[in-house]
């Protein structure tokens, strides 16, 4: 017996090192499984030595030609006997992932498909020329392409896509509120907070640097992790931070929120177009990306609708003391948050992108989402009974390096090599959207964003702040002066508005819970004056002179009074903070709510012509076209010399320029491959950030001097843009790469 062992050990040795040489040569000539081979080759000797001479081991492979499993085989001769359940099982034959769910087994196996351990070839994989490979990648995402148009032509457009449509509108409504929320608010925070006239000019920048770092963020996030994830993740950190912002009553953490609260929305437009766009085949694609941009005008016009009911609510409020105070502008930026909370809920229910699946070599999670599609429509459109045809669906190779960091390896570092694994993996992309195929695209594309970004964001502020250069003018101009007035004994408790004092006198009166409002005493002597419960804004006192006079719980502080002398006089009990003045609200209301909605609601016709024509004139066309007639719509602004006059051209900009976008918006999804697409539409859309706030800057300082200089840039930008738009080229009827 002794013996006997020695010799079977031995003979399997030997066997050991033929299937050693076997797997050697099979990994240079054939593109199969190494290691089931020679475990089958060992398996097969040792089997052969037990069993009598004359009996030959029956080989049994499954249908697709696997053979017994190693480590059921050698449990079985462990125990000294033999199973038959493990006859003909093999790794082909085990139910795989989402077998048992129906799902069709790829063509090339799932190992092969997801590129991980296991994958046919190991050896020779590790040898392979980085190229060639990089060849087969593209290749394969040629054949993708082409295969996930037909089916997306089988699964139609019906009942999933819309869900999907109203799903995704509400994140790009998010984004269109996020635009207006601080522009609404200012009026009224600038006093709650004691904003100077700095620290106003950041808190509306501030949101555009948000959304600028969070479009780059989650762009790039979008084509690693998915996109229902990072869209998810970006509309959790909008809407969290824009609740706490509502809250905070310090100027520093008010601006911290809402940047934050515009890095998460940031990330809405480039996942929400390049999401969207997977699930529509090319005949539907231009059309109803176009109709899907009507939800950002609709977040204009719930801002402007929200701002007009509730900020002038001044009721809607409440104080702790003087510590703590919600105004009603806090409500309006709490409702604010809405649209993006609703959009989180609704998205947690829809499925990742198909396209994304597949592209990593996910071909089980790709297949079920196409099949949940086609039934979705299917079942909607009344043929229930009708199958998804589809059974493999082509995946790409994936050529990402794993790196093992073994199970000794603390949790820490295990982040920190996946964090630095998925920053390699960005860098890549955004270097890849750089290379000598996508080079020229990506120049001409971030010129023409730029152009309309700088002319488009530059004019719509522009419009408002001529709008109030124009009313100021107005109401400058109904200013009444009183010269060398003398007045004793009177007492006003009435608002004094829109008045000049020169040289006057006033002895003993009192000015009793009263509102100044663009008051001007110069040269003027108050005389045993009474000030009382005084409430002001835009008043001034200069080179006056007050006797024996007193001021109890009164705004005016030091800096209302310029050059004057105070003698006897004193200030009990002033009131602290800044005070919210609402004597103007109707005029603000009609000019910032009133008339950002018309402007909103004026690209409607835009959006729906737009949306009508895509597909049939072409992207460019359309580009080209609108970005032409805006150019030339942006010389009668020269006319505009009246407040309904600015605000007719406003809403005809608007109406106009909204094309461009759609069409920009449609050929940016077209251009870029699915690994990179929400990359580019990210980095595009952060330079649109970054040219809205030069713009602005720019546009704003010559209001009030000339309306020359702000026309020929736009007109110029706009012309600029319209003609390296013609150098792109048309996407229109190509699939989705």
């Amino acid at each position: 017996m002794e013996d006997g062992y020695q010799n079977r050990t031995a003979f399997i040795k030997g066997a050991k090192d033929i299937a050693k040489e076997v797997k050697r040569q099979a990994s240079k000539k054939v593109g199969r499984s190494v290691d089931r081979v020679s475990d089958e080759y060992s398996r097969r000797s040792y089997s052969q030595f037990e069993e009598d001479d004359d009996d030959d081991y029956p080989t049994q492979g499954s249908q697709d030609g696997g053979f017994y499993r190693e480590d059921s085989q050698a449990a079985n001769e462990d125990e000294g006997g033999h199973s038959d359940s493990t006859e003909g099982h093999d790794e082909d034959d085990e139910i795989y992932e989402g077998e048992y769910q129906g799902i069709p087994r790829a063509e090339s196996g799932k190992g092969s498909l997801a590129g991980g351990p296991g994958t046919i070839g190991d050896g020779a994989q590790q040898f392979r020329d980085i190229g060639a490979s990089e060849a087969e990648r593209r290749k394969d995402q040629e054949e993708l392409a082409q295969q996930y148009e037909t089916i997306l032509q089988e699964c139609g457009h019906g009942k999933f896509q819309w869900c999907l449509y109203f799903v995704l509108g509400l994140a790009l409504m998010a984004d269109g509120v996020e635009i207006f929320v601080v522009g609404f608010v200012l009026p009224s925070a600038e006093k709650d907070m004691c904003l100077s006239e700095p620290n106003k000019s950041m808190l509306g920048l501030i949101v555009y640097f948000g959304m600028m770092v969070g479009a780059f963020l989650w762009g790039a996030l979008a084509d690693r992790i998915g996109r229902r994830q990072s869209l998810l993740i970006s509309l959790s950190i909008n809407s969290v931070f824009s609740f706490f912002s509502s809250f905070v009553q310090g100027y520093s953490t008010f601006l911290f929120c809402r940047l934050l609260s515009g890095v998460g929305i940031g990330g809405s437009i480039p996942i929400v177009f390049s999401y969207y766009s997977e699930f529509l085949s090319q005949e539907k694609r231009g059309e109803h990306l176009s109709w899907l941009s009507m939800f950002w005008m609709m977040g204009g016009i719930y801002a402007s609708a929200m701002a007009w009911a509730i900020i002038p609510h001044y009721g809607w409020s409440f104080q702790m003391g003087s510590a703590y105070q919600f105004h009603s502008w806090r409500v309006f930026v709490l409702v604010c948050a809405f649209p993006s909370v609703a959009a989180i809920a609704a998205l947690s229910v829809m499925p990742e992108s198909p396209r994304f699946y597949l592209e990593n070599g996910k071909h089980d999670e790709g297949w079920m989402i196409l099949k949940q599609v086609h039934d979705t429509n299917m079942r909607a459109k009344g043929y229930p009974e009708k199958v998804f045809s589809v059974t493999t669906i082509k995946t790409v190779k994936q050529v990402d390096e794993l790196v093992d960091t073994g199970t000794d390896t603390p949790v820490w570092q295990r982040y920190r090599l996946k964090i630095m694994s998925l920053s390699h993996q960005i860098r890549n992309n955004i270097v890849a959207c750089f290379s000598p195929e996508y080079k020229r695209t990506t120049f001409m594309l971030m010129a023409v964003w730029f152009s309309m970004s700088f002319s488009y964001y530059g004019l719509t502020v522009w419009f408002p702040d001529m709008i109030k250069y124009i009313q100021k003018q107005e109401y400058d101009s109904k200013t009444k002066t009183f010269t060398k007035e003398r007045v004793e004994h009177v007492t006003f408790n009435f608002t004094l508005e829109n008045q000049v004092h020169r040289e006057g006198h006033y002895f003993n009166d009192k000015f009793l819970n009263l509102k100044m409002k663009s008051m001007v005493f110069e040269d003027s002597v108050f005389e045993e004056c009474f000030f009382e419960d005084i409430t002001s804004t835009h008043t001034f006192f200069r080179n006056c002179t007050f006797i024996a006079s007193l001021f109890y719980n009164t705004d005016l502080f030091k800096y209302r009074f310029v050059d004057c002398k105070l003698v006897n006089s004193s200030f009990i009990h002033n009131k602290e903070g800044c005070i919210l003045d609402f004597s103007d609200d109707f005029n603000n209301a009609y000019m910032i709510y009133f008339v950002n909605f018309l402007g909103t609601l004026a690209v409607l016709p835009g959006n729906i012509v737009s949306a009508l024509l895509m597909d049939k004139i072409g992207r460019l066309r359309m580009l080209a076209g609108s970005s032409i007639i805006s150019c030339v719509s942006c010389f009668f602004l020269m006319f505009g010399n009246s407040e309904s006059g600015m605000i007719a051209l406003l809403c005809l900009f608007g109406g106009i320029s909204i094309a461009s976008w759609n069409a920009l918006d449609v050929i940016t999804v077209e251009l870029y491959p699915s690994d990179k697409r929400t990359t580019a539409f990210g980095f595009l859309n952060a330079l649109c950030k970054v040219a809205a706030v030069l713009g602005i800057s720019i546009f704003q300082s010559f209001v009030g001097i000339t309306k020359a200089v702000p026309i020929i840039f736009a007109a110029g930008a706009l012309a600029a843009g319209s003609f390296l738009a013609t150098k792109l080229p048309e996407t229109r009827g190509q699939v989705l790469q």
